[in-house]
């Protein structure tokens, strides 16, 4: 892709403008040099107005095909549920817009493969939007790793346990749409971060059981995995958990000692080496969430860096919580 076209800016456009872009993303493109939020787009024109109105967006729309042939967007930011990130990600590729998409990256495995098919034919760069590669928690935890403070990786645990949700309305926890349930939307986080971490999971097997049935889609997934250089990981996500037992902690075990930390909330990093007293490191979240990541993904398109959330790891993800699933 020739790259000169982004040297006046990153105009943005996104498609689907819903809670997603309220705080975590969309206010960043405005903040960020070189970027510039410029349309939006929503079924409901008169919500994808009252959205423009608030965050100072010229342009608005409500049809995905009229933002997408605005020639003064040049990126595509697809911030809808999954159900309709490919057909949106095909369509950009299709106008030669590169395209930022939300997670996890589809429903399936397949499904991401014809988003990254169609935007390598398109010579166009697909980014996912799996921000917590570019936060300092997750980043202090990958610098730990690398300088061998807790000696030889042997395994990885991750626990994520929260108590039954009861609001079946929600598109999260309808696989029709999400792919899955809350797994596939809070454990594809966790598992992105295992590849940030360590590289690709070469193999995985799991249970997944629908045990409360309250909702349509698994609330209990159980499983282990290796990575190709051959670290060991297993995972427990249980969201039909008691409020007594709600966890939230990965913790790497090393041949010196070990690593903790958290995803969704009290966000901290804890390193227990043997015969040395424990530290404990705190973070606070930014307030747009994404904006680090967004910040490498202007800087791509620009030739002034390198965006390491891709259609390619994010599709790496898809395939892990499938074999998981299945």
């Amino acid at each position: 892709m020739d790259k000169t076209r982004f040297e006046k800016g990153i105009n943005w456009g996104i498609i689907g403008v819903g809670d997603v872009c309220e705080v975590k993303s969309a206010p960043a493109m405005n903040l960020i040099e070189g970027s510039k939020l410029v349309a939006v787009m929503r079924r409901n024109g008169d919500k994808a107005a009252d959205f423009a109105r608030r965050h100072g967006v010229p342009k608005w729309y409500d049809d995905a095909d009229a933002l997408l042939n605005d020639p003064s967007v040049n990126a595509i930011y697809i911030a809808t549920p999954p159900d309709s990130h490919a057909f949106y990600a095909l369509k950009a590729a299709a106008v030669g817009k590169p395209v930022y998409v939300e997670k996890p990256m589809a429903r399936t495995y397949a499904e991401c493969l014809s988003m990254i098919e169609a935007c390598e034919k398109a010579q166009i760069p697909l980014f996912t939007a799996y921000y917590r590669r570019e936060l300092a928690l997750y980043k202090t935890v990958k610098r730990l790793i690398t300088e061998g403070v807790i000696g030889d990786v042997r395994f990885v645990d991750i626990k994520l346990h929260k108590p039954l949700q009861t609001n079946g309305d929600s598109w999260r926890i309808q696989p029709d749409i999400a792919g899955g349930g809350l797994f596939y939307d809070l454990g594809s986080h966790q598992l992105d971060i295992m590849d940030f971490l360590f590289g690709e999971i070469e193999s995985a097997h799991g249970f997944a059981a629908n045990q409360a049935q309250v909702y349509p889609s698994e609330d209990i997934v159980l499983g282990s995995f290796q990575f190709k250089n051959g670290i060991l990981g297993q995972g427990s996500w249980c969201f039909n958990a008691p409020l007594s037992s709600e966890t939230d902690l990965t913790t790497i075990y090393g041949s010196k000692g070990e690593l903790s930390f958290t995803f969704f909330s009290n966000f901290h990093v804890q390193l227990k080496i043997d015969g040395k007293r424990k530290k404990i490191w705190t973070f606070e979240m930014p307030k747009h969430i994404q904006q680090p990541l967004i910040q490498t993904i202007v800087d791509d398109l620009q030739g002034k860096g390198t965006c390491v959330s891709t259609g390619v790891s994010g599709a790496r993800t898809n395939w892990v919580m499938s074999q998981l699933c299945r």
